[in-house]
């Protein structure tokens, strides 16, 4: 059981993991993989459960012949994570455990993948 919503863990193919992000795209989980295996975590991706069905449609009165909706194509997501269930992602980052692989740390933004290089030797107050 996570002791907060920020420490969560689980089993991913039998192997009790701390969780890095569930429902995580194909590019997203590939670039945490990466980011990860670089600071020598053991990754473990997982394709994320099928959302839960949504419940019978009601019958239709005698007479009426409606077709069936097609069934929603489920979404591919995976969960992301890290065979070191003690991992805390936001302590991680905050914490400046994490480098990329050309040697500078892994801000926020760079964890968001909203820049594609880390600005770790300017501060977050001072970035325009």
């Amino acid at each position: 059981m996570a002791i907060n919503k920020n420490h969560e863990f689980e089993e991913l193919d039998g192997v009790k993991c701390g969780i890095v992000e569930k429902n995580a795209s194909p590019e997203r989980a590939e670039f945490l993989k990466k980011l990860l295996e670089y600071n020598k975590y053991t990754v473990m991706v997982v394709p994320s459960p099928a959302p839960k069905a949504a419940p019978a449609p009601k019958p239709a009165a005698e007479g009426e012949t409606t077709a069936p909706p097609p069934p929603p194509s489920a979404p591919t997501t995976f969960t992301v994570g890290v065979t070191d269930y003690t991992f805390n992602a936001i302590n991680a980052i905050f914490g400046r455990m994490l480098k990329t692989p050309d040697g500078h740390i892994v801000t926020q933004a760079f964890w968001q993948q909203k820049e594609t290089v880390s600005h770790d030797d300017v501060p977050y107050y001072e970035f325009k």
